[in-house]
């Protein structure tokens, strides 16, 4: 026998309304995400251009939302056009949100208000403020003043919507201490969090006393991630970090006397000491060498990525196990998600007249693979969205892009659902957002 025909969506749809699926949540999520796909992938289905917009600032997409303006105005993308949801109040460059992460409900727990069960954009002030800002509203639910005696930059998850971390800038030098042969001793600070209720952990101080010449530093999943110029990374355990060198447990708007000076941790201008300096090498978990100091770790056995430290490796990865550094012998690529893909792509960047394969990503609730590929014609670019079957590497469907692609230009595009997203920033910090929405032709569905 063949294989089964799968039920077509009309087909499904009178099945999901005469309750012929389970009614557990999962399933019924399963199946409207498999009607999905099909609707997305059937030929009479089309994505259409229905908004553009441009900016001099800098543009960011999350889960349905466009961000504009230093994350000041949100636009949602899920109506058939997009619509503003709310613009906060004009402020001073020293004020303006320099990044931010989405955070979202976890599920059973019981929070404190009720507030805490909506979504809520977590954002960094340029002037060292962290903020929870309700992502319908914009309204500023919660804020903490970090610190003033650096200057905090970046946000992202230790472990994703649990555990956030603040990673400051790079302390640099003077140009006369630099003459005089005086480095700056600590490189930077990660300060660390529990969010919602938001709890402090600590914030580390990344000493050159300590770990040498370390030239940057991160946190994932709960290892201190150290990486040298040379391309060695070196991994710690963070808890044990904690147990070992934290000088005093700070709790957030608890009084706190620190150096000679009183205040309320968290509330300007006393903001948050760093409790956690390290004075003797911490124990050392794992160490290797990649290129860039390029390195990913992941998966069940634990497994990690990078690429061989030498030049002409450049784009050439390679997957081991954790366990005994075993060398995987399958070719793949690593999607932005992080995701491995058992599928070979070869740039063709020296041929113009071919195509290029500029993004690849994997869009995990449809389980499809997506392809952006760039075709120079003449002096402009023309470039397309490929979906791919992910069990297969089956070309399913081929949307082109209306606008020109340039590929001296730095792109994002997001596959969301039924929602297609271009960000391209060209030269003089002149932004663009295309966005695309599903639109499906009345016709026979195969």
């Amino acid at each position: 026998m063949g294989p089964t025909r799968k039920p077509n969506v009309c087909s499904r749809l009178s099945r999901r309304t005469l309750g012929f699926f389970s009614r557990d949540a999962g399933v019924v999520q399963r199946t409207n995400l498999g009607i999905l796909r099909a609707l997305v992938c059937q030929k009479s289905t089309t994505f259409k251009n229905v908004w553009t917009t441009h900016s001099r600032a800098p543009i960011s997409y999350e889960r349905g939302r466009i961000y504009f303006d230093n994350y000041r105005c949100c636009v949602s993308s899920v109506a058939s056009e997009p619509r503003k949801l709310y613009e906060m109040p004009k402020c001073s460059k020293s004020e303006k949100i320099e990044d931010a992460l989405l955070w979202e409900c976890p599920v059973g727990e019981i929070l404190p208000n009720p507030s805490d069960y909506k979504s809520s954009l977590i954002a960094l002030t340029a002037h060292n403020w962290l903020f929870r800002i309700s992502a319908n509203t914009g309204k500023i639910l919660e804020k903490i003043y970090l610190a003033s005696y650096c200057k905090f930059r970046y946000l992202s998850w230790d472990t994703p919507q649990e555990v956030l971390v603040v990673k400051s800038a790079q302390n640099k030098a003077s140009a006369m201490a630099r003459q005089a042969g005086i480095q700056q001793p600590v490189l930077l600070y990660l300060a660390v969090f529990r969010v919602l209720p938001f709890s402090l952990v600590g914030i580390l101080e990344i000493s050159k006393k300590i770990f040498g010449s370390v030239t940057d530093a991160t946190l994932s999943h709960g290892i201190l991630i150290v990486m040298y110029s040379s391309g060695l990374v070196r991994l710690y355990s963070f808890q044990a970090i904690t147990e070992q060198f934290m000088q005093q447990r700070l709790d957030l708007g608890c009084a706190c006397r620190w150096g000679g000076t009183a205040g309320t941790v968290g509330e300007a201008p006393f903001g948050i000491p760093c409790n956690i300096k390290i004075t003797d090498s911490p124990p050392l978990l794992f160490e290797v060498s990649s290129l860039e100091s390029a390195f990913q770790i992941g998966g069940h056995p634990w497994h990690y990525i990078i690429t061989p430290n030498k030049k002409k490796q450049k784009g050439v990865f390679h997957i081991r196990a954790l366990k005994d550094n075993a060398l995987k012998e399958n070719l793949f690529t690593v999607t932005a998600s992080g995701r491995m893909v058992k599928k070979t792509f070869t740039l063709l960047d020296d041929d113009p007249e071919q195509e290029t394969f500029k993004i690849v990503d994997y869009e995990d609730e449809l389980d499809l693979l997506s392809v952006v590929a760039v075709t120079q014609i003449d002096a402009e670019g023309k470039a397309h969205l490929d979906f791919h079957c992910n069990e297969y590497g089956t070309l399913l469907k081929s949307i082109p892009l209306v606008e020109s692609w340039d590929v001296t230009y730095s792109h994002e595009v997001y596959f969301d659902r039924d929602l297609v997203l271009h960000i391209e920033q060209k030269p003089n910090r002149v932004f663009s957002c295309y966005v695309y929405q599903m639109v499906c032709d009345p016709g026979e569905e195969e």
